[in-house]
């Protein structure tokens, strides 16, 4: 294993469908990293605990929780598969329930103290692309790329209106566009680890960009990076 010094990490972080995870999937695949979508580690937490009955209200009780449960990111050829408890759960904690409680679940400090503890080591694996919503400012400070992808409210709505669409399901254009804006407030309002861009973070406005265009700026940046 190489040096902490000596690995390549790159932090994408924004708020909720700004093309985080699907971006940083393409952008390791291009360069060989291993991708770490911290987010499932919170929704497989969150999908836990409603399907146990634990309070979501209860830091404490959700740490014990946490203890007790096992969380392993697979590599996959999609990208990642999350795997709680030998369970595969990847495309259960997508769903609208685990989505209208992960950024509560998140919000307390016993969680995420043990949740960065565990994407830390994840990191010490090898060069890595990591994407969440404090990467670049509390999980990987020392990244040496780091990237703030935002998008209108009304872009990330239409993106998951077409997402929930090809899994066949009906969703609701304004309900989307009220869901999200909730859940900006509270990732933006909580006490711990708020979301906000890390002060060395270059922001990318994908509202108008192709996924395409956002891998390659991407892309760019860190070719530039490694060159130093």
């Amino acid at each position: 294993m190489r040096t902490m010094e000596r690995l390549f990490q790159i932090a994408i972080d924004g708020p909720a469908a700004a093309g985080k995870s699907t971006v940083a999937k393409i952008v390791a695949r291009h360069l060989g990293f291993v991708y770490i979508d911290t987010g499932a580690m919170y929704r497989s937490l969150t999908y836990k605990a409603l399907k146990s009955g634990t309070d979501i209200n209860d830091g404490p009780q959700l740490k014990k929780l946490l203890d007790e449960t096992d969380i392993v990111l697979k590599h996959a050829e999609d990208g990642q598969k999350v795997i709680v408890d030998g369970k595969d759960v990847s495309e259960r904690i997508r769903r609208a329930d685990v989505t209208a409680h992960v950024s509560q679940v998140s919000s307390f400090g016993e969680v995420r103290s043990e949740m960065v503890h565990r994407q830390r080591r994840l990191a010490e694996n090898g060069d890595v692309v990591m994407d969440g919503r404090d990467i670049g400012t509390h999980v990987l400070p020392k990244a040496q790329v780091k990237i703030f992808l935002k998008a209108s409210v009304d872009e990330r709505a239409i993106r998951r209106f077409r997402e929930e669409e090809k899994k066949g399901l009906s969703p609701s254009l304004q309900a989307l566009k009220k869901a999200i804006a909730l859940r900006d407030k509270q990732d933006m309002e909580r006490t711990v680890s708020p979301l906000v861009k890390a002060e060395d973070a270059i922001e990318l406005d994908t509202t108008s960009l192709s996924i395409e265009e956002v891998v390659g700026r991407i892309l760019q940046i860190v070719k530039e990076r490694r060159a130093c």
